[in-house]
């Protein structure tokens, strides 16, 4: 190979920016990072208005200012039946990366040297509290995993530092991921929605995105074993991704369901979630799983953004998870949709059809109650937990599911999914049906195929349908209608969705629209959402989380 060629290859793979410009110098203009874009922030960064150090110094102030982390040891287990969290209080960050501003020099300094920058150099992460970090604690919302420190980052976070990210800060979690409707750890106790303090950023990633959604960090990483990015993503105006099952590493996230687990983004733009998950998506050797990621991901998903992407698309609109008064009366169902979020819905239909798109409503998946009912959410928790916990070495606080439940060392709201996971101590493959992947699962697999099918004899691109029902639940709320939609279709049959925002209800609270697609046809839901999000410009920021004064800048030599 020439060294000519070996020069445009190593170009090739900064697709971020050009050259930095470092010839400015003296007092420059505030930067505004409210709602600010990785574009946007690169833009700054290439000409020399800010240093990476001076931009990850403006989200530690947002930080210190907005929700500084209380220490671990104030926390206690909360109870069952009051939130421990003060209500003034945000409580989405949980620990500050020390290394961040340290490696936001180091980062300077290597743009200063080659005046080239990665896809996400120097744009600031903030990490749910399951993914591992080798520089962190990662606790899993579990006071059993209290100073937890993994030998290695999970593969997802190593491919974000690869490429220039910052690991900025933790975000608090459901404890163990066990809630989809609330979150709220035995470390930290509960995070509040940053829309509105008296109600939940749904769970188990809600740290992540009232964080995202309040401008304390750029990129947000949750994990979704059943709604948990979808979920939280609507209940913040932010854009939440659940890729193809298979499609990213699982490696290094403490699980959950490992037959159903996935690790992405929550972001506040369609562009962003794309440039993100194109350097999230593909094969990790160390997860066999990902082995069908192979051939069939895109190596950058920003290529089908297009602001006319939804011409001619075809959308099935599932009306079986919207049900309305009419639809109660007619079919004895009780659990009936709030009318503002179908005002919405509704509303974004017609959105979606003036911006090309073709709708067929309704669009039937023949059997589908039956079918989503045979699939369950198979118990594994005891096992695959115990196979995480080896990964830590002979230094892991704790080494089984057992030792948790003998310390008690858990939430009283958890004793139901603790008992659900203790009653279940075999090989998820000796289980009958066996608990393991979709083509292994004859559940998952039926659904699978009856979802596709019906999409092929209408030929739909993609089923939309709302996050959930009902707007966020008030805090210790646990008895009105939570409209749950996210868990349906896409956990069992490993197909991917996402969220983008849809608008609010007339109190501010944020509302989601999901679309779901083929198995890897991530790229068409990119298209989609990205043409429905230019043309409606839902997305605002909350208002208890609004600028900073500003500071003084000097611009980097």
């Amino acid at each position: 190979m020439s060294w000519r060629l070996i020069i445009v290859l190593l170009m090739g793979l900064c697709t971020a920016c050009g050259p930095v410009n470092r010839a400015s110098t003296g007092p420059t203009p505030d930067i505004d990072i409210i709602e600010l874009s990785i574009g946007q922030a690169h833009q700054a960064l290439r000409s020399g208005r800010i240093s990476c150090a001076q931009l990850t110094r403006r989200y530690l102030r947002r930080i210190e200012t907005y929700d500084p982390p209380t220490k671990a040891d104030a926390a206690p287990i909360p109870s069952a039946s009051r939130s421990p969290t003060p209500a003034n209080r945000l409580n989405a960050i949980i620990a500050i990366n020390p290394n961040a501003l340290a490696r936001a020099r180091q980062l300077d300094r290597q743009s200063a040297e080659t005046s080239r920058m990665r896809r996400l150099h120097c744009i600031p992460v903030i990490l749910k509290d399951n993914f591992d970090t080798a520089d962190m604690p990662t606790e899993a919302g579990s006071l059993a995993l209290k100073g937890s420190v993994p030998p290695d980052d999970a593969f997802l976070v190593q491919r974000l530092r690869a490429e220039g990210a910052i690991i900025l800060a933790k975000s608090n979690m459901g404890e163990w991921a066990f809630s989809p409707y609330q979150t709220i750890s035995s470390t930290h106790g509960e995070t509040r929605n940053a829309y509105a303090l008296d109600r939940v950023p749904a769970g188990s990633s809600g740290g992540t995105a009232s964080a995202i959604a309040a401008n304390l960090g750029l990129i947000g990483m949750g994990t979704d074993t059943g709604n948990s990015i979808r979920g939280p993503a609507s209940h913040l105006a932010l854009v939440g991704l659940r890729s193809t099952l298979g499609a990213t590493s699982r490696d290094g996230i403490v699980p959950l369901l490992a037959n159903r687990d996935v690790g992405g983004p929550l972001m506040r733009t369609v562009t962003d979630t794309a440039i993100v998950y194109s350097v999230l998506a593909g094969h990790d050797p160390a997860d066999p799983l990902t082995q069908v990621a192979i051939g069939r991901v895109k190596p950058d998903y920003r290529r089908y953004l297009k602001r006319d992407g939804l011409q001619g698309a075809r959308l099935g609109v599932l009306r079986a998870l919207v049900v309305t008064e009419t639809d109660a009366a007619a079919a004895a169902e009780t659990d009936i949709a709030d009318p503002e979020v179908v005002a919405r819905f509704d509303q974004a239909i017609e959105d979606l059809r003036q911006a090309g798109a073709v709708i067929l409503d309704p669009f039937r998946i023949p059997d589908l109650e039956r079918l989503t009912d045979a699939t369950g959410f198979c118990s594994r928790f005891r096992y695959d937990l115990n196979r995480y916990l080896q990964t830590l070495g002979p230094n892991a606080p704790i080494q089984s599911l057992d030792e948790v439940v003998a310390s008690n060392q858990f939430l009283p709201q958890s004793t139901g999914a603790m008992r659900w996971a203790m009653a279940v101590d075999t090989d998820p493959h000796s289980q009958q049906p066996p608990c393991v992947d979709v083509q292994g699962d004859p559940r998952r697999k039926a659904l699978l195929d009856a979802v596709v099918a019906a999409m092929d004899r209408h030929q739909i691109d993609a089923i939309i349908y709302p996050s959930w029902s009902h707007p966020p639940r008030l805090i210790g709320d646990s008895d009105s209608p939570h409209g749950n939609n996210s868990p349906v279709i896409a956990p069992h049959t490993g197909q991917p969705a996402i969220t983008v925002p849809m608008g609010f209800t007339e109190s501010g609270l944020p509302l989601g629209l999901q679309l779901l697609a083929r198995p890897f046809d991530e790229h068409k839901l990119f298209q989609y959402a990205y043409a429905y999000e230019q043309a409606t410009q839902h997305r605002r920021p909350p208002p208890g989380f609004g600028r900073l004064q500003p500071e003084a800048v000097v611009a980097p030599r």
